[in-house]
C-alpha cells in the first residue's frame, strides 16, 4: 500500500521540528463532520490507495455518482454500535508544516461524555454548522463544552455553503448570531470559515466560488494557528509518576542513580533550579534532567523526563515538585464542574468515589451538588438532586488526602480530575477544578 505525496505546497519543514496540533471536531448528525474529516484526509494524501479504492467501490455500490469521503469513518461508527463506552475515534495526518491528531467526537446529546473525552486534550475545536439550518441547540452545546474544557481555539465552520448558493449573507447571519451567543462564553480565539466539505471549498484550498471571503482555508488556519503559548510555562509543576532505581546496573555511574520520572505539567525546569517537594515542603536543587536520549538542558510541557535532585528526599509516586514561591493548593475541599459518564448510577450527595488527579489517586465523597447545568440554555438548576448520564453540574468534593491542584482554567493538567467507581473501577466522570482550598 502506498500513499501519494501531499499536493499542497506549504513550504519545506524539517519533520523533526514539526509540532502536533490536537483538534476535536463536533457537529450534529447531518452537518457533514465525517465528510469534512474524509476531505482533510483525502486532500492531504493521508489515505492509502486501497482505502480510496474501497471507498470508490462502496460509493458505486450505493448508487452514488461521487466518491463519498464520509465512508472513510464508517468503520468507526460500527465500533460505536458495539457499545464501547468512551469511544472517541482518532485520525492522524500530516502536512509538510505540521502533524495533526483529529478526535472524531459524536454530536448527539447522548454522547456528551464522548465529546468531553475528545476535547479534553484538544488545542482547537472545529464546530460544524449546516448553512441551511443555522445555529441549533447542538451547535451552542458544542461551543459551550469546548469553552468549559478550556479549548484555546475555536473554529465555527459553516458547512454546505454549496446548498445555499454560496450566499455571503447566510454566512454573515450565522456569524453574527454566534458572536452574540459567544459573548456569554469565555472564548479566547474564535474564527469563522465558510466551507463545502463535499466539494472541498475552503477546506484545503481557497474556494473560487466564494470570492467575497478573504480569510484562510481551514487547513491553512490549522497549519498556522499559534499553540506554543497555550501551555502554562509560568507555574512549574512536575507530578512524580515513578521512582527510577536501576539496582541491577553494572555501570558505576548508575549504581547510586535515583531519578523521578514523570511528565512536566507546567513551567520550565532546568538543572540548578530550586524546587520544593510536596507534600513534605522540603526544598532542594535539580541536579540533572534526563530525557529519552540523555541529559537535557531544560524540560517543559508536555515533555516526559527523569529529574535527579541534589538531596536525598523521600519522594514517591503522586508527589509533586514545584517552585518554592509558586505552589499549587494542597487541597482536600475541591469545587469542580463534573460531566457524569455513568449509565448505571447517578451522582448524588454522599456518593463515594475514587479520584485520580495527575499521578495521585485518593478516595473522596461528594459533599454537595450545587447545581445541574442545562448546557443548551446555560440555566442552573439549584434544586437538582442528582446528575445522570451526560449531565453536567458543579459539585463539592472532600478528599481523604490533599491534592496538589490548580484551577482548570490555569492548568488543564493539574486542574483536571477523573472520577472512578470504587466497586467496579470504571470511569464514571470527568471534572474540571474551579476552586481548591
Amino acid at each position: 500500500m502506498t500513499a501519494a505525496q501531499p499536493t499542497a505546497s506549504h513550504g519545506a519543514e524539517d519533520g523533526r521540528h514539526m509540532d502536533i496540533l490536537r483538534l476535536a471536531t463536533a457537529g450534529s448528525v447531518d452537518d457533514g463532520k465525517s465528510t469534512l474529516i474524509g476531505r482533510l484526509l483525502f486532500d492531504s494524501k493521508s489515505i492509502f490507495e486501497d482505502q480510496l479504492a474501497a471507498v470508490e467501490r462502496t460509493s458505486k455500490e450505493r448508487g452514488e455518482d461521487y466518491t463519498n469521503l464520509a465512508l472513510l469513518t464508517d468503520g468507526l461508527r460500527a465500533e460505536r454500535e458495539q457499545g464501547i463506552t468512551i469511544d472517541v475515534a482518532y485520525r492522524y495526518f500530516a502536512t509538510p508544516r505540521r502533524k495533526f491528531i483529529i478526535a472524531d467526537t459524536p454530536g448527539h446529546v447522548q454522547y456528551t461524555r464522548n465529546m468531553v473525552t475528545g476535547a479534553s486534550t484538544a488545542d482547537l475545536a472545529v464546530v460544524l454548522v449546516d448553512a441551511r439550518n443555522g445555529l441549533t441547540e447542538q451547535s451552542r452545546r458544542h461551543a459551550f463544552l469546548a469553552t468549559l474544557l478550556r479549548v484555546p481555539h475555536l473554529v465555527l465552520a459553516v458547512n454546505k455553503m454549496d446548498l445555499v448558493g454560496y450566499d455571503a449573507g447566510v454566512f454573515e447571519r450565522i456569524c453574527e448570531e454566534f458572536t452574540k451567543f459567544a459573548a456569554k462564553l469565555d472564548i479566547g480565539d474564535l474564527t469563522f470559515i465558510p466551507i463545502s466539505a463535499l466539494h472541498g471549498d475552503n477546506v484545503v484550498q481557497r474556494s473560487a466560488s466564494m470570492p467575497w471571503y478573504d480569510g484562510p482555508s481551514l487547513l491553512h488556519h490549522l497549519e498556522h494557528v499559534h499553540i506554543a503559548s497555550d501551555r502554562n510555562l509560568i507555574d512549574a509543576r512536575f507530578p512524580v509518576q515513578y521512582v527510577v532505581r536501576p539496582h541491577q546496573a553494572t555501570d558505576p555511574e548508575l549504581h547510586d542513580y535515583r531519578g523521578y520520572a514523570g511528565q512536566v505539567a507546567g513551567g520550565v525546569l532546568k538543572p540548578g533550579d530550586e524546587v520544593t517537594h510536596l507534600p513534605s515542603g522540603l526544598s532542594t536543587v535539580i541536579q540533572r534532567i534526563d530525557g529519552p536520549n540523555g541529559p537535557v538542558s531544560e524540560a517543559f510541557p508536555p515533555m516526559s523526563v527523569t529529574v535527579l535532585l541534589a538531596d536525598d528526599l523521600d519522594v514517591s509516586r503522586g508527589d509533586m515538585l514545584c517552585r518554592p514561591h509558586n505552589q499549587p493548593a494542597a487541597a482536600q475541599n475541591i469545587e469542580a464542574m463534573v460531566c457524569w459518564m455513568s449509565d448505571t448510577r447517578p451522582l448524588t450527595e454522599g456518593s463515594r468515589l475514587v479520584v485520580k488527579h495527575t499521578t495521585r489517586t485518593v478516595k473522596a465523597i461528594v459533599r454537595d451538588l450545587q447545581y445541574r447545568l442545562d448546557v443548551n440554555t446555560l440555566h442552573r438548576d439549584e434544586h437538582a438532586a442528582q446528575l445522570g448520564l451526560n449531565e453536567i453540574g458543579r459539585v463539592t468534593l472532600r478528599t481523604t488526602q490533599p491534592l496538589f491542584a490548580d484551577p482548570y482554567g490555569r492548568n488543564r493538567m493539574t486542574g483536571g480530575l477523573i472520577l472512578i467507581d470504587e466497586g467496579t473501577s470504571a470511569t464514571v466522570g470527568a471534572a474540571m477544578i474551579t476552586e481548591a482550598t
